[in-house]
């Protein structure tokens, strides 16, 4: 009778084990170690959503000086980056011609005046002769046509007079356009300002027929300067006049230069299909370290927050694979060791979670230990591209110092 109970308890033990075996080892062999999460904590910090642009860098007021007279150059007086008053001489035309036609003109004036002078004589005397004849007339003593001759004579000395003193009129003002041509071959500058470019060399023949020439380019003041940017039409929305911007260029590589948008203007720029807006930026350039023409990436804050919840995007990105997300829950361990228990009665299966819901929420994984973390839905704000308000969270609370996943590299493994 003992050994019978002694016999039947040793089977027990042996069933049980073999219950055991039979539960244990399917999970051991095929889940393998907890998975290896990647996370980022949730932090407290400020959100600035940009705008990045490019643009070029120009003086706000630059004057192209040219020649109004045609001739060939027989001075030049300023060079590459020479400071400029205005009205100070930069360049002289070779005047000889023009001093040549000022002389004619002259001349013809004194021909015109001296003309007009024996038409005034004529004048004169035809009026003495009239008066004469009328006399003569009311006596008798001259017929009546030939007062009539003496009245035409004088009438026609008088209009000679007006037409003397229109030719006389006509040959001051070719005196005064010679003049003024002859002024025209001494450039001076118009501005106060640096000479940015010099376009030509003594002895060159400039040629103002068609239109005038440019010599030298002024920039009124480099130490205001100003960035005309392309901003794409998609972001053209969020600037305006007054917004503070900040930009880089090459040739100072981790300083960071200021600037205020003055105006966005309406005119567009079509290149290959893009279209773009010139947004223009004043910069101070008191240390003159900026140079016309240099090119520089701008970005505009268009709003900045402080002191906010921050997501990393990195985890607002991250989807699991359907087995990471079994692994994630803790789910696959509970399956398999059921042997499919578990399915059958309705237990917990995969579920892909994706970035963002139906409602609008994003899913993040809050982790919540080795190898393990669950999917909260959040409702998010501003973002600056590297992090993202956090607004609300479904399904329990997101607080600073929480780690969420951002990658689950051995998801796969056996």
């Amino acid at each position: 009778m003992k050994k019978t109970i002694r016999i039947t308890l040793i089977l027990a033990l042996l069933a049980a084990a073999g219950v055991g075996v039979y539960f244990w080892a399917p999970w051991k062999t095929k889940e393998g170690p907890a998975l290896k999460v990647e996370a980022i904590k949730v932090d407290k910090g400020t959100i600035a959503a940009r705008v990045t642009a490019t643009g070029t860098v120009a003086p706000r007021n630059a004057v192209q000086v040219g020649a109004q007279v045609s001739g060939r150059l027989g001075a030049v007086l300023a060079d590459w980056n020479d400071e400029v008053k205005a009205g100070q001489v930069i360049a002289r035309l070779e005047p000889e011609s023009y001093e040549a036609q000022v002389a004619q003109a002259k001349a013809n004036l004194e021909v015109a005046r001296a003309n007009l002078a024996q038409a005034e004589a004529e004048s004169r005397e035809a009026g003495r002769q009239k008066k004469r004849l009328d006399d003569l007339g009311k006596k008798g003593l001259v017929s009546a046509s030939e007062v009539d001759v003496a009245e035409t004579r004088l009438r026609s000395a008088r209009a000679a007079i007006n037409a003397r003193k229109a030719q006389v009129a006509q040959t001051e003002a070719a005196l005064a356009q010679a003049e003024l041509a002859l002024g025209y071959t001494v450039i001076h500058s118009p501005v106060d300002g640096v000479i940015l470019q010099r376009s030509v060399d003594v002895g060159q023949t400039v040629a103002a027929s068609l239109q005038a020439p440019t010599l030298f380019t002024i920039a009124e003041d480099l130490r205001r300067m100003q960035i005309d940017t392309n901003v794409v039409e998609g972001d053209v929305g969020r600037i305006s006049a007054n917004m503070p911007a900040t930009f880089t260029v090459d040739a100072f590589p981790g300083r960071r230069f200021e600037g205020r948008v003055r105006q966005v203007r309406n005119a567009p720029t079509t290149v290959s299909g893009v279209v773009t807006y010139n947004a223009v930026i004043d910069v101070d350039n008191d240390d003159l370290a900026l140079k016309p023409g240099m090119t520089a990436n701008v970005t505009f804050v268009t709003k900045e927050i402080s002191d906010v919840v921050r997501l990393p995007n990195a985890a607002l990105r991250f989807r699991p694979t359907p087995e990471a997300s079994r692994r994630l829950k803790g789910e696959a361990k509970a399956e398999k060791a059921s042997g499919g228990l578990l399915t059958g009665l309705g237990g917990p299966r995969a579920n892909n979670q994706t970035t963002t819901e139906s409602d609008g929420k994003r899913v993040v994984w809050k982790v919540e230990g080795p190898g393990r973390a669950r999917p909260v839905k959040v409702t998010t704000g501003l973002t600056d591209g590297t992090y993202t308000e956090l607004g609300e969270a479904d399904g329990g609370d997101i607080k600073v110092g929480d780690e969420l996943v951002t990658d689950v590299p051995n998801a796969g493994a056996p």
